[in-house]
């Protein structure tokens, strides 16, 4: 990937575009990272709107266990990996 130097800026926004909560953490830091990403998701609860950079079996299932539904696009080489053609 590369070096990074800096910070991310993680924000949870309702459909209002309300700010519900955020997080800072260095830019080397995942963000799906689940200690991030459980702080920031806490009190979240029915459906998480993510972009594609948050596709995870395990974060699917973490926030399944709590009864959060984690909606994302599909990645262009998704499909492949599910079919085992990658």
């Amino acid at each position: 990937m590369g070096w990074y130097y800096g910070f991310k800026l993680h924000l949870l926004c309702n459909e209002r575009g309300e700010l519900l909560n955020f997080a800072l953490t260095r830019a080397n830091v995942d963000d799906r990272n689940p200690k991030v990403f459980n702080d920031l998701t806490k009190d979240l609860f029915e459906k998480l709107y993510a972009d594609k950079g948050y596709i995870s079996q395990s974060l699917f299932a973490s926030l399944f266990d709590r009864g959060v539904h984690i909606v994302t696009g599909i990645r262009t080489n998704y499909e492949e990996q599910i079919n085992g053609c990658a």
